[in-house]
């Protein structure tokens, strides 16, 4: 699966929102002012369907859309290869980095130990 760009990310993310979308729907879901023009839109959604993310059914001239990725599927993908480009693979470099950063509170990391002292033992 090809990574996504910031600009396609934001849209699957709608669609993903919305489940099923025409263009003019995705369009209205952008928080932005002024909103982005439609051939804008209708392009980025164009190559999330030529990336495979995106199917659609069409109505005559005019497309609806809805993923063919679910957002968990995507969220894995993305974080394997945030943990191997900015992590080297590593688990503990990224938990070393977010604790130094004050991303994890003590209740999340006592969480953490629970579930690894769960795991440990099944």
């Amino acid at each position: 699966m090809e990574e996504l760009t910031k600009t396609e990310e934001r849209i699957i993310q709608i669609i993903w929102k919305l489940k099923n979308a025409f263009v003019k729907d995705i369009i209205e879901a952008i928080p932005e002012h002024p909103k982005p023009p439609y051939n804008t839109i209708s392009s980025v959604v164009r190559l999330l369907e030529k990336k495979g993310y995106v199917g659609y059914k069409a109505y005559g001239k005019t497309y609806e859309y809805f993923p063919l990725v679910s957002k968990s599927e995507y969220r894995k993908l993305y974080f394997k290869s945030m943990l191997l480009g900015y992590f080297d693979n590593s688990a503990e470099s990224l938990l070393l980095f977010m604790v130094k950063e004050q991303k994890i509170s003590k209740e999340e990391m006592e969480k953490i130990r629970k579930i690894i002292k769960k795991n440990s033992k099944e």
